[in-house]
């Protein structure tokens, strides 16, 4: 799709980084990339079915955030910001990066935005079990699937390099 930018899945556990990871790769990439954090585009645009008051969360329409996202994607240039992803068809993305990040941040990270406890150990343990990397594993071909570690401002910058450097490579192949 010449004149396209690459559509980019940021994935992984809550507190791994994703927005800040896509936030800065918008402003670095070498091509317009709009970011979307999937979580807040679904509560803007009302598109879940119902919110969990225990677990703080909302129970997402995917039929709904799948319609709503389809001619985004097709215009490509996009970094889809998600804590999760085997709800995206497998053909939308051009690269899918798992943040991974030590548990003990992650416990960290997630009591500093007032997690409940539980939401908490559930995250700890989605993390220690590799849930989200299992799920894109399952869900994409393993030549796009990138997992990275996001435990410091190094490894940010480091990800965001490799990052921008994988698009500049991915420009130059769809270039015409």
């Amino acid at each position: 799709m010449p004149g396209k930018g690459p559509v980019i899945v940021i994935t992984g556990t809550p507190g791994t980084g994703k927005s800040t990871h896509a936030q800065m790769l918008a402003q670095e990439s070498p091509v317009p990339l709009k970011h979307i954090n999937v979580g807040d585009l679904v509560k803007e645009k009302n598109l879940y079915e119902e919110y969990d008051s225990e677990w703080e969360s909302y129970t997402v329409d995917e039929d709904k955030l799948l319609d709503e996202l389809e001619p985004i994607v097709a215009e490509g240039g996009i970094i889809l910001d998600w804590h999760t992803c085997e709800i995206f068809p497998e053909r939308w993305p051009d690269l899918v990066i798992v943040l991974r990040c030590d548990h003990s941040k992650i416990w960290e990270r997630l009591e500093k935005r007032n997690y409940p406890l539980k939401k908490i150990q559930e995250n700890n343990e989605a993390e220690i079990m590799q849930v989200v990397l299992e799920e894109a594993r399952s869900s994409y071909p393993n030549e796009i699937i990138v997992e990275l570690n996001s435990e410091s401002t190094e490894d940010l910058e480091a990800n965001i390099a490799r990052i921008v450097q994988w698009i500049s490579n991915w420009q130059q192949d769809h270039s015409t």
